[in-house]
């Protein structure tokens, strides 16, 4: 029974890839958050000038 079961878990992938998929996803959203408070404050300066100088 525990050989089956264990049979039946490493033969399913579909769940696998789903969660491979969720930790890209994660970690991109993670990069993205980054990268948006590292430059945050400068493309706020940019946006500010460009408003000004219109």
């Amino acid at each position: 029974m525990l050989y089956a079961l264990m049979n039946w878990i490493r033969t399913r992938d579909e769940g696998q890839s789903l969660a491979e998929y969720a930790l890209i996803l994660a970690l991109i959203a993670v990069v993205a958050i980054a990268a948006l408070t590292a430059l945050g404050g400068s493309v706020s300066n940019i946006l500010n000038n460009i408003a000004s100088t219109i």
